[in-house]
């Protein structure tokens, strides 16, 4: 079977498995916030899989020890619509920030909604940023792993955006740490409907402290890390 009937049949498989989403939805409306992220993974676990046997895409994580018992926030790689069922999958219960067009999104959106994510409006500027520090902070202190993308869009396999400060402003507020990760999913399923087979790559970076530590300090440790990377994953 070709690249693109495989990837045909993934994206009709997703939008049954979406469907599936709903009534677990509606259950974790009487659980408490955390414990709804359980049915979250589940899906995704289920998204996951499903890739993997229509489309022939696997990953492998490398770093998983770095992942620390007590919850921290993500800074990530943004490359592919992968990373929003891949960190799922990886990680614990998170939350995302995300723009606030997502949650219109029929059943996706009001799972996103059920998972606390922090919708910002990006052309907001400073008040964008003050949300995320605030509702970040918020999200942490409930146990959530919040999830970051610095670049604030997907980009492009061997190109970088420029790293956003919010997600190292929120750390330097909080005092949580940040734990970076780098990914190629983007050379797999990228942009357009044809996904291509392979093995995505995940790299977990070590805790980056962030007590006692500026915005830009921390932001520009976290972006050297992850570039350094994807260099690896090209060269």
């Amino acid at each position: 079977m070709s690249a693109f009937l495989r990837s045909l049949v993934f994206r009709v498989g997703l939008v049954f498995i979406t469907f599936a989403l709903i009534p677990m939805l509606l259950v974790g409306l009487f659980l408490p916030n955390l414990k709804r992220n359980d049915f979250l993974a589940l899906w995704s676990g289920f998204v996951v899989n499903w890739l993997k046997w229509t489309c022939s895409v696997d990953y492998m994580v490398e770093g998983i020890e770095n992942i620390t018992a007590s919850n921290a926030i993500i800074l990530s790689k943004h490359q592919s619509s992968w990373e929003t069922f891949g960190l799922q999958a990886i990680f614990p219960a998170q939350t995302w920030v995300l723009k606030r067009e997502l949650l219109k999104i029929p059943i996706f959106g009001w799972a996103l909604r059920a998972a606390g994510a922090i919708a910002i409006d990006r052309d907001a500027g400073k008040a964008a940023l003050m949300q995320v520090i605030s509702e970040g902070k918020d999200r942490l202190e409930k146990g959530y792993w919040v999830v970051v993308f610095p670049e604030g869009t997907r980009t492009a396999p061997g190109s970088r955006g420029k790293y956003n400060a919010g997600g190292a402003m929120l750390a330097s507020r909080s005092g949580y740490p940040v734990v970076p990760v780098a990914h190629n999913a983007g050379s797999f399923w990228g942009r357009g409907f044809t996904i291509r087979p392979g093995m995505i790559r995940v790299m977990i970076g070590k805790p980056i402290l962030t007590a006692d530590r500026k915005a830009g300090e921390i932001n520009a440790e976290a972006e050297a890390w992850i570039e350094g990377r994807m260099e690896e994953m090209i060269s």
